[in-house]
């Protein structure tokens, strides 16, 4: 049975930001993403900083914490020198994120006489380049990981034991070995009592695959330490491998990633052609100097384009920028991207165009970089609420604050707005001006009808004539509480021959709240 080595480095996204700042390893760090923190150091944690906090309130509890913005760029062009040199005594390193890295424990478990011995000395060699790092071995690959993260060596066939005692949120604290939804199943599983993995692994798999979806079936065969995603059996088709000979060699990072970008799409558009999709992928360069240079990236899913174009360049930005023993000598005169490990492409939603699906992960980046630029509030999400008029029933919460409606939207609301909704909601809810034939204003009255025929529409310096309505509809909004119960109406009026208007009426006059197209 072959055994896994998995190293971790923890909070890597911190340490990195530390080491561009110059800051010693004993100062508080914390690495935000749409005004979160996201990552945070040791000494930050004592302070009281932890995931998920607002920037400003992780800065209130430790004035002295240094924030820095999240970079994968930068956490993997820091964290190549630490592979280098674990590449050195332990060849066969495969790259699972930025800060964590497998390979075999066979081979340096020999090498050095045994599990223990080899994990002390790879502890080592990861000092020797700065970093403090902790080891986990174990028979499967996530067991090995979870392992990493409590500093142990789980005996042959002991990875369920080992696991039955653990929290069952340990099964999604590592990304790059769960699906995106892995989250959504561990708030489902704890609120079905299920609070720890061995509880979770006493489930019939039976039962796991009838209720639960794919990702649940992963996870629970991690749970119960079977083996999880073997080397692929897939043959590799012919002529997948993209090369790109570099003329005149590149010896810059924009270069170099311009370049990878460009590889990758090609490399997919193959992979596309041929039905499958890349879960593992050896990344090589060769100098002018006659140096080749490879890793191995692994993946949990199949790799998109823009993944794929991420981890080419992070890998580059490495070697290229690395230290002195470690970067190569000359420019880079040939680059190879070469799938080693391939799934069907049903493992990988495909877009309409052959494309692979990756617009939703390249929009939230475009949308995250606006927010950085414009401040954490400049970017905002509709959440569907509680309500009567469309402007009550959307609640905007930043990007990157949890998605939770200002009131529930399942609670019954007598007069509420039939359907079809407004196609788009005025919040600002404009000022107009509602007049019958002869100029005069229209208003309700207390029974809640027109006190006369409305005939021309007034918004600004436009008006058009009003050739139908529906309502007006009576609105009395918490009437026994006089600080904030409101009385007034809502109206529908046609204007043209294919626009319709939401007007609500209160004591300031006639407002626009929504216009149906």
């Amino acid at each position: 049975m072959s055994r896994v080595l998995a190293l971790w480095c923890p909070d890597w996204p911190a340490v990195a930001a530390a080491a561009v700042a110059d800051l010693p390893a004993t100062h508080p760090v914390a690495v935000t993403s749409a005004n979160r923190v996201i990552a945070c150091s040791a000494t930050a944690r004592t302070e009281g900083v932890r995931r998920g906090l607002r920037k400003r309130e992780a800065q209130a509890r430790c004035p002295d914490v240094h924030v820095a913005t999240a970079d994968p760029d930068r956490d993997g062009r820091l964290f190549e020198p630490v592979a280098a040199a674990i590449d050195a005594v332990a060849p066969g390193v495969e790259i699972l994120r930025p800060g964590l890295l497998i390979l075999g424990a066979r081979g340096v478990s020999r090498y050095f006489g045994s599990e223990h011995a080899a994990a002390e000395r790879l502890i080592d060699q990861a000092s020797s380049a700065g970093v403090e790092c902790q080891i986990g071995i174990a028979d499967e690959l996530t067991t090995a990981v979870i392992a990493a993260r409590h500093a142990a060596v789980v005996p042959r066939g002991g990875g369920a034991q080992f696991l039955s005692a653990l929290p069952v949120a340990e099964l999604a604290a590592e990304p790059s070995l769960a699906a995106q939804e892995r989250g959504e199943l561990i708030d489902l599983l704890r609120r079905l009592g299920l609070r720890t993995i061995g509880a979770f692994a006493a489930l019939t798999p039976g039962d796991v695959a009838s209720r639960f979806g794919t990702d649940a079936v992963l996870a629970h065969r991690s749970a119960r330490g079977e083996p999880e995603r073997p080397p692929s059996a897939r043959a590799l088709p012919p002529d997948l491998n993209v090369e790109h000979s570099c003329d005149p060699p590149i010896d810059r990072v924009d270069a170099a990633a311009f370049a990878g970008r460009g590889m990758a799409m090609k490399l997919h558009t193959k992979l596309a052609a041929a039905g499958v999709a890349c879960t593992r992928l050896l990344v090589h360069a060769s100098t002018g100097n006659g140096e080749n240079l490879s890793r191995i990236w692994r993946c949990a899913e199949p790799l998109t384009p823009e993944g794929t174009a991420d981890r080419v360049r992070w890998q580059l930005d490495g070697w290229l920028t690395g230290r002195s023993e470690s970067k190569p000598t000359a420019g880079i005169t040939t680059l190879r991207l070469e799938p080693v490990e391939v799934v069907a492409a049903g493992e990988l939603q495909l877009g309409l165009w052959g494309s692979v699906g990756d617009e939703d992960e390249r929009a939230r980046r475009a949308l995250v970089r606006v927010q950085g630029l414009l401040g954490g509030d400049a970017v905002k999400i509709g959440v569907l609420s509680g309500g009567r008029g469309p402007v009550e029933q959307v609640t905007l919460r930043s990007l990157g604050d949890e998605l939770v409606p200002l009131r529930d939207p399942s609670a019954p609301w007598p007069g509420k707005l039939p359907q079809p909704a407004p196609a788009a909601v005025m919040e600002s809810r404009p000022e107009v001006l509602l007049e019958d034939a002869l100029g005069s204003s229209v208003h309700t009255s207390e029974r809640g009808d027109f006190d006369r025929a409305p005939a021309v529409l007034r918004w600004g310096s436009k008006k058009w004539a009003v050739t139908g309505w529906a309502g007006p509809w009576s609105v009395d909004e918490r009437w026994w509480d006089p600080a904030v119960g409101h009385r007034g109406a809502r109206v529908q009026v046609h204007i043209d021959e294919n626009r319709v208007l939401l007007l609500a009426y209160d004591s300031e006059g006639w407002h626009v709240e929504g216009i149906y197209e």
